[in-house]
């Protein structure tokens, strides 16, 4: 049956345990996104079923109705998670005394670490059917990360036409070795072992090579 269609039968009874402690947990909105982000960690986005986070949370599987009226919307709250700790990552790596470029990189190397040891996550942030629902403005999520890119291209690139469309077109060729990489293609096109090389033509490619301002 589809997933949209499992709560003709809604049960509000509370598991032992459960629903009676969201005051001491949290809450079971929080529990239900929890619970989500772990599973999606675990066992990557297929696995985030509406009835499976509402049993590993231990409730009813009408239950997430009170907080996501549809599954398309906790989908949507697991995947803010992603890009809070995404942004969290490179925060956490960033140098404000490093040159632009060499931030530009660092960003550059958190997004594919990221998009590989996080990969149900990373499929489910770009899931093109949550980001086209708008729900929980989860496309504009990403926009601090932007911005931060947008602005380190401009200081390396001062002369660019237009530093938005210059980041975003790094962007788009980052998300696309992050893609081909994982899908393995990057390496049987190229026969390496490392993107390394591959980020470092990424960067001459729409920065200019290191060392040289246009």
């Amino acid at each position: 049956m589809h997933e949209e269609s499992e709560d003709h039968r809604v049960e509000d009874h509370q598991a032992p345990g459960s629903e009676a402690d969201d005051r001491s947990d949290g809450g079971l909105r929080e529990r239900l996104v929890r619970v989500g982000v772990e599973l999606v960690n675990a066992e990557g986005a297929q696995a985030l079923s509406l009835r499976e986070i509402a049993r590993r949370a231990g409730v009813s599987h009408g239950a997430p109705r009170r907080y996501f009226p549809t599954h398309l919307e906790l989908l949507s709250a697991i995947a803010r998670q992603g890009f809070t700790e995404l942004s969290a990552r490179v925060a956490a790596e960033d140098r404000e005394t490093a040159a632009p470029r060499e931030r530009i990189a660092l960003l550059a190397r958190v997004y594919l670490d990221y998009a590989g040891t996080r990969r149900g996550m990373y499929e489910l942030m770009f899931r093109h059917d949550l980001l086209e629902s708008g729900s929980l403005g989860l496309r504009e999520t990403s926009l601090p990360l932007f911005a931060r890119l947008v602005e380190l291209v401009a200081r390396v690139r001062p002369a660019a036409d237009d530093p938005t469309v210059l980041a975003g077109a790094f962007w788009a060729n980052l998300h696309g070795i992050a893609q081909l990489w994982h899908w393995g293609s990057l390496r049987l096109a190229t026969g390496g072992d490392d993107p390394a090389p591959l980020l470092a033509a990424a960067l001459d490619a729409h920065l200019g090579p290191a060392g040289r301002a246009s």
